[in-house]
């Protein structure tokens, strides 16, 4: 036999010496609290939870039945938005993009715009400086990168820049 099957042996034995010790009046007093603890516990873990956790699903589902009919007013809004022409940005000019770059505390060496095309030479500015421009012009302006040269500096993240712009008629 194994320990685990011993000790459990052992402990038949011990209820069994306890349970015949007892008068029939104790027996039933014992099934009796026995039943009742049952109850309490069954109700107490697995009943109980459940009833409350019903309530409050049920008091909470008219609000998020709200909350559901708000977002789709909201997504069918978004998408009627969307299909709206959205305002045209101002036409690039040279006067535009220099403040722009001014702005971000860029300065170009050349600045040059012909027709729909800019081109822009940046030399020893910071690359981080530099995306956040065109980054910038991209959103605010609806101006693209037609074409780019850049050359890394000896300095840790400055470049030389040399970049063809064009501004788009339509959305992105």
């Amino acid at each position: 036999m194994s320990a685990m099957t011993q000790m459990m042996n052992d402990y038949r034995a011990r209820a069994a010496a306890f349970w015949s010790a007892r008068t029939e009046q104790e027996r039933t007093f014992l099934r009796v609290g026995g039943l009742v603890l049952g109850a309490v516990l069954f109700y107490s873990v697995l009943v109980g939870p459940a009833l409350e956790g019903r309530d409050k699903l049920r008091k909470s589902l008219p609000e998020l039945r709200q909350q559901a009919a708000e977002l789709q007013a909201l997504g069918a809004q978004a998408v009627a938005l969307r299909s709206q022409n959205s305002i045209a940005p101002s036409p690039m000019s040279r006067d535009t993009l220099a403040s722009s770059l001014t702005t971000r505390g860029l300065s170009a060496q050349s600045l040059s715009v012909t027709g729909e095309y800019a081109k822009v030479q940046l030399n020893g500015v910071p690359f981080a400086a530099l995306v956040v421009w065109l980054d910038a012009v991209r959103v605010e302006s609806k101006i693209q990168v037609q074409d780019a040269s850049i050359s890394a500096q000896d300095s840790a993240g400055m470049v030389n820049a040399t970049l063809t712009l064009r501004q788009s008629s339509a959305g992105r």
